[in-house]
């Protein structure tokens, strides 16, 4: 039976290729496996159910802004811990590993620049950061930004994306809501436009304060926008939600946001409404 025996190896075991991590991404809507470089291309934006996967500030800037026009200021601000809070960890060591991981100093990110040539300041929260909580810092380096709208006489644009005010620093925290306010009410008293961008999440005190003053409210498609979350208001309630409940197509059409833009048309919306309220404000120069 030596003629069954094979005389030499010709097949040879190749070794296993190992799939690096992050190739491909698992929409969190449909299930739909994508790879990476074609959601990034597609502002990671789910090309079979249009799904809007949440981003940081850095991609919303490359879709935003004119290239090369954005100028970031008051960078270097960072919380402290006034009330050496602690829950599972230091609020401190929680800050400093969040620091290290997402490279950004604070939830929020404030800058100059130009969208289809039109000088705006932008501030642009990341919930990355802290799940985008609303601390001191937050409130003052959005106050900051809204004394440099009016300092150059141009637009506003805020960003939301937080699950609202940051409990690591309690009271404190909280004043930010009224700080906020404060500031957006003499921005409009001197006439300069402020536009609200509510992406997925915006809750909280978040929303109790700057996201819904603006004179235009802009939200993804999909995102959830309100106060309290689904789950807190069913308990309380004791009733089952409507679908869709404090999603941005449900709060719409209860007329709390004025539009609801796909992310691949929002440069080119905002420059629309940018337009409006340049024309609008050459009028009544004209006029006077």
């Amino acid at each position: 039976m030596d003629w069954f025996k094979r005389k030499k190896e010709t097949l040879k075991p190749t070794d296993k290729k190992e799939i690096p991590d992050g190739l491909w991404i698992k929409c969190e809507n449909c299930g739909e496996i994508i790879y990476k470089k074609e959601l990034e291309k597609k502002y990671y934006v789910c090309p079979k159910c249009d799904y809007h996967f949440r981003i940081g500030y850095d991609i919303y800037v490359s879709i935003l802004f004119d290239e090369g026009t954005f100028e970031e200021f008051n960078q270097n601000i960072k919380s402290t811990d006034p009330l050496n809070f602690k829950d599972s960890k230091k609020y401190s060591d929680k800050y400093k590993a969040t620091v290290k991981k997402t490279g950004i100093n604070e939830a929020v990110i404030t800058g100059v620049g130009r969208i289809e040539k039109h000088q705006v300041v932008m501030a642009l929260m990341d919930f990355r950061f802290l799940g985008g909580s609303m601390g001191s810092v937050v409130g003052e380096k959005i106050s900051r930004a809204i004394d440099k709208a009016m300092e150059l006489k141009c637009p506003l644009i805020i960003l939301s994306s937080s699950g609202g005010a940051r409990m690591h620093e309690g009271i404190l925290s909280l004043m930010q809501l009224a700080k906020t306010s404060a500031k957006l009410a003499r921005l409009s008293q001197q006439g300069l436009p402020y536009i609200s961008l509510l992406t997925n999440p915006t809750t909280g005190g978040t929303t109790a304060s700057y996201a819904m003053l603006g004179d235009v409210h802009i939200a993804e498609p999909g995102a959830l926008i309100g106060f309290a979350g689904p789950r807190v208001i069913k308990q309380t309630i004791g009733q089952d939600l409507p679908p869709g409940f404090q999603r941005s197509e449900f709060v719409q059409e209860h007329g709390f946001i004025d539009v609801i833009v796909h992310r691949h048309e929002l440069k080119q919306r905002i420059a629309g409404i940018l337009d409006f309220f340049a024309h609008k404000n050459n009028s009544r120069a004209e006029s006077a």
